[in-house]
């Protein structure tokens, strides 16, 4: 019970939300003192490409908590979460455009034809977007439950893209153990959610949280969890 009032308490995200902006306040310390190695306009793509990734982990791994450990207030923190991976892939996609093209967009296409892994980056880049934009309360009511229900699992296919992107980018240095990591993680949350549908999961715990969102309504989340 305790976990669950903490996971209630009027604090609870304000202080998710200070905590998912320390690593952009640390980026843009590090690059306002100088102090991101050699190369800052490569670490700062690369950093910003990590922190996308590790948001969209937390945001897909929320649901196989909150039914794991009977805790359905933890559902209230899936679009923060959600759209805070956004906020970081933006970064990325500016970084990359800022850093290595200079903003020349017909030069940003060419890239993008040409370059796979870049391709697969901005594929799921441009599938997140309408995620983004629908993890509203009003959205949810305008699509309607179903449909928002089909558009949010898009965020399957990100993860997979995701992967994929940050594979063929550490490819060229064969450099695959952070990979691995990563790929483990999101196999192991879709492989739950996959389980979860045969009938095969563990059941949510009997364990109610006054003022958490009902579980037959569906969250108001950019990426479903």
């Amino acid at each position: 019970m305790a976990r669950t009032n903490a996971f209630l308490h009027p604090a609870a995200k304000p202080v998710l939300f200070v905590a998912s902006l320390l690593p952009f306040a640390w980026l843009f310390y590090g690059a306002a003192t100088d102090n991101l190695g050699a190369n800052p306009q490569e670490y700062l793509v690369r950093a910003t490409g990590d922190w996308t990734l590790r948001f969209l982990c937390l945001t897909l791994a929320v649901t196989p908590l909150r039914v794991l450990a009977g805790q359905p207030a933890l559902a209230r923190f899936r679009r923060m979460l959600g759209l805070f991976t956004y906020f970081y892939v933006v970064l990325h996609f500016l970084s990359y455009s800022w850093f290595d093209q200079g903003f020349d967009l017909p030069e940003i296409a060419r890239d993008i034809a040409k370059r796979p892994f870049i391709l697969v980056g901005f594929t799921a880049f441009v599938l997140l977007t309408p995620l983004a934009l629908t993890s509203f309360n009003r959205a949810v009511k305008w699509l309607g439950a179903r449909r928002w229900q089909a558009l949010h699992k898009l965020v399957y296919v990100i993860a997979v893209l995701g992967i994929l992107h940050f594979f063929w980018m550490r490819s060229g240095k064969q450099d695959f153990a952070e990979v691995a990591v990563y790929a483990v993680i999101v196999v192991v949350l879709l492989g739950w959610r996959a389980a979860r549908r045969a009938g095969v999961s563990p059941q949510p715990a009997a364990t109610t949280a006054r003022g958490a969102p009902s579980a037959s309504r569906p969250p108001a989340t950019r990426a479903r969890g």
